[in-house]
């Protein structure tokens, strides 16, 4: 029946009838549920605000088929947009992972690896930076990770560490000039100030002086310490009248590069950023000066950040060729103590305006400063000098170590300043031997290709064992392995420098920001394979390293890499003088240096210091005199130098 009635009044719809009402009614009850089961088989845009009556429960019915197909065909293309988002966002992800030589991830593990860098990675980041890297520096919470260049198991190396003696030096009389007083050696004027034959405060006003006149032209002082500089040579005169003397360095004026902080004085960093910057903090070198009386007239300049010779007030220019730049960011140290006896062509135009600066190496600013000038100057063993208060590129590479006239005043100086630092964990207390007592006539000594020959002929006639030789490794990736360890670790040390944009204003844009944001993609795995590379570096040039020394290029790049690497001490030796390519049609007195290097194994520094005293005691390529400001005829001083300095250029695997 029910079925009947329903076709009846399905097809009677417009009955009034009181039967035909009530069909209605149930019939509307229904439709109602009818199209509420209909609906749901609707995609959702379908649902909002339709009308469920009889017509369109119909239209419903009649449409059901197909809603079905539309549901489905809307769910494919909701997926397929989801997945293509993905698709996008995943290749997006792997063409980054490229530049990280990572892009062998597929679609699935590249959004997996984001996620977990978003989730997990960034927040850890996020932590480790504020707690150490909110300071530029690295002055602060050194890396845990520590390495030791020796070659030995520390049990054999341990020892008491003991003075050098120093060779006796009797009657020096004082020098009726300054300008000779200005170009004694460090043992020659310690005894002036033993025997009081000058104050301290006396050699502080020549040397502060001096610094003034040639500053002008060199563009090498930062700042002058002159008040901290008579006090300190006020109290060096007390003592010395109690009957006090500390030592060779008693009174005797010097200079720090100036990323070497002392307390009330800006310690610049060379940068613009941190012209005005003032550390409370008393660098240990400093007070291991301070300690032996030594006497602070100047900070002297670096570029910026210790990055070549470029720095926020200037360029330092060679003193030989003052068309030139220093090139190593230890400029200033090694400009001001470019010095010695006897002036090119009897000309009595003198330059020297310190005894003795310290400056510092990680990648050639030693070596390279200090032969462009003409500068005995010795790059130590890594960790010899401790480095609490200087700015820091890498914990790993840094090294503190001497310029100087002569390679005595090197070990003189060397003495004074080495030793563990409590609060640097790298440095130690290594037992070198006394330079001066070293009898090189025991010693096998090798040259490189590219040594300079008059070093081996001389060593050789003071009955040294001289022989061919080559460093042999394997390791082809050299420069890359110190550029990524150096980039990261300076990164790591100057990580807000480069986040809040800092680097637009470095003086020269296509150094540090440039390596710096490279070194921001450079993944830890590889940091650490760099390191390992490293390590196979050093087994191999412990193992090719069968002389006592060897002597070759102190500038070439790839040298320089592996010494720093490996850890190896290295004296810089001028060797001689040679005319300037483009000089004036007139003539003039400016100069090329030449110079060679002495290597020696780590924590064997005495051997390099004893071969180079050995050269220097019959040569007097140490002791010659730049002539600054009287050229030559017709040969003015230029406004600005012209001759460029190429930039680092490394090797491309």
């Amino acid at each position: 029946m029910s079925r009947g009635g329903r076709r009846r009044t399905f097809k009677s719809h417009t009955s009034t009838s009181f039967s035909s009402a009530h069909n209605n009614t149930n019939n509307n009850n229904i439709n109602s549920a009818a199209a509420m089961y209909l609906a749901t088989c609707l995609p959702p845009p379908f649902r909002r605000n339709f009308n469920f009556n009889l017509i369109n429960i119909i239209l419903l019915s009649a449409l059901i088929t197909n809603s079905h197909t539309t549901t489905t065909a809307i769910l494919e293309s909701e997926n397929h947009s989801e997945s293509s988002e993905k698709v996008i966002r995943a290749s997006k992800y792997r063409d980054t992972f490229k530049l990280l030589d990572a892009g062998f991830f597929n679609e699935t593990k590249t959004l997996e690896i984001a996620q977990g860098a978003e989730e997990f990675n960034v927040p850890i980041i996020r932590a480790d930076r504020k707690l150490v890297a909110s300071e530029n520096g690295g002055l602060n919470f050194p890396s845990v990770l520590v390495f030791n260049s020796g070659w030995h198991r520390e049990e054999e190396t341990q020892g008491a560490v003991q003075k050098f003696k120093y060779p006796s030096i009797t009657g020096v009389k004082r020098p009726e000039s300054e300008e000779d007083i200005a170009f004694m050696n460090v043992l020659e004027l310690g005894e002036l100030i033993r025997t009081k034959q000058i104050t301290s405060h006396e050699l502080a006003q020549i040397f502060l002086k001096r610094l003034k006149r040639y500053n002008g032209v060199l563009d090498a002082v930062v700042t002058y310490t002159e008040d901290l500089a008579y006090n300190q040579a006020k109290e060096a005169d007390k003592l010395l009248s109690q009957g006090i003397y500390l030592g060779p360095l008693h009174g005797i004026p010097y200079g720090l590069k100036d990323i070497i902080a002392v307390p009330n004085y800006k310690t610049t960093w060379g940068s613009t950023s941190f012209k005005d910057q003032i550390l409370d903090i008393e660098a240990w070198v400093y007070k291991r000066l301070k300690s032996a009386g030594a006497v602070l007239v100047a900070k002297l300049a670096c570029g910026s950040l210790a990055y070549d010779d470029i720095w926020f007030g200037g360029r330092t220019r060679n003193p030989w060729n003052i068309e030139e730049f220093t090139t190593g960011s230890s400029s200033g140290p090694a400009a001001c103590t470019s010095a010695g006896k006897f002036s090119p062509l009897n000309v009595n135009v003198l330059i020297c305006m310190i005894p003795f600066a310290i400056g510092s190496e990680t990648a050639g600013s030693i070596s390279y400063p200090a032969a462009r000038c003409g500068v005995t100057a010795l790059r130590p063993t890594f960790g010899t000098v401790g480095r609490t208060g200087v700015m820091s590129i890498s914990e790993s590479l840094d090294k503190l170590g001497p310029f100087c006239r002569t390679a005595e005043d090197c070990a003189v100086v060397l003495d004074t300043i080495r030793g563990r630092d409590p609060d640097d964990i790298s440095s130690r207390d290594i037992p070198f031997k006394d330079p001066f007592s070293v009898d090189i006539t025991k010693l096998t000594v090798g040259y490189l290709k590219d040594a300079e020959m008059e070093v081996v002929h001389i060593l050789a006639s003071k009955g040294v064992h001289m022989v061919p030789f080559e460093l042999n490794y394997t390791v082809d990736s050299v420069q890359g392995v110190l550029n990524f360890t150096m980039d990261v670790d300076m990164l790591s040390h100057f990580d807000e420098w480069q986040r809040s944009g800092q680097d637009d204003v470095y003086e020269a844009q296509d150094q540090w920001p440039v390596e710096l944001r490279r070194a921001r993609v450079i993944p830890a795995v590889d940091y650490l394979q760099a390191q390992r590379a490293r390590g196979k570096l050093i087994r191999e040039v412990k193992q090719s390293f069968t002389v006592d020394a060897f002597i070759g290029n102190a500038t070439d790049w790839e040298k320089v890499c592996v010494g720093n690497l490996v850890g190896l001490p290295l004296i810089v030796v001028p060797t001689g003088l040679k005319n300037i390519s483009d000089s004036p049609p007139a003539g003039t007195r400016r100069r090329k240096t030449i110079t060679t290097g002495i290597y020696a194994p780590p924590e064997h520094d005495h051997i390099a210091l004893a071969l180079a005293m050995a050269y220097q005691s019959v040569t007097n390529h140490h002791k010659q005199r730049p002539p600054i400001d009287n050229l030559g005829p017709n040969d003015p001083l230029p406004d600005e130098p012209t001759i460029p300095i190429p930039p680092r250029v490394f090797n491309r695997l």
